[in-house]
């Protein structure tokens, strides 16, 4: 019984330090960018995002969890604009803050994920005139965490958010071109 014990420990060591050293190869940063042509200027565009009530209407992070409690700031929308929430593990809890909005090209957001698990990260949505269209981009970008680097080993962070990012700029899309 005690060799099977050891045997076990053995193999459950070497199993954790796989994991450490493949974690310990991934880079120290991260971004996720997604990117669309919305048929619609930029000015129709920005106030859907400069605005963290319009969330509500293009997020797919806001429908993850339908009893999500949100916390909105005096400041409606722009620079200094904060937005909090507390939800299910689905969506766990975090803060958004408009660090930057020059009208109508891009927002800048200092985004803080304090459960599941703490980030600290910054999104950007640039609004780039192509014509008669705008090329819409979301990057959300940040340090990676020894945490962050050992899911990664487990799973593909820029299919997993790139997927809700592809979500919502649908969204985004749809509403602009109304």
């Amino acid at each position: 019984m005690l060799k099977a014990i050891a045997i076990i420990a053995v193999v459950l060591a070497i199993a954790i330090a796989i994991v450490l050293i493949l974690a310990a190869t991934k880079p120290d940063t991260f971004a996720v960018r997604r990117a669309i042509t919305v048929k619609a200027p930029p000015e129709k565009i920005f106030p859907l995002i400069n605005d963290f009530h319009q969330w509500g209407s293009w997020s797919p992070y806001e429908h993850k969890d339908p009893a999500m409690k949100r916390t909105f700031s005096d400041v409606g929308s722009g620079k200094g604009a904060v937005y909090a929430w507390e939800g299910n593990k689905n969506v766990g809890s975090g803060r958004m803050e408009i660090l930057d909005a020059p009208a109508p090209s891009k927002i800048a957001i200092k985004l803080d994920f304090f459960t599941p698990f703490e980030a600290h990260n910054t999104a950007e949505f640039t609004m780039l005139p192509q014509g008669d269209a705008t090329r819409l981009t979301w990057l959300m970008h940040g340090p990676a965490s020894l945490m962050s680097k050992v899911m990664q080993v487990f799973i593909n962070l820029d299919d997993m958010v790139g997927k809700d990012f592809e979500i919502g700029l649908a969204n985004l899309k749809r509403l602009a071109e109304k």
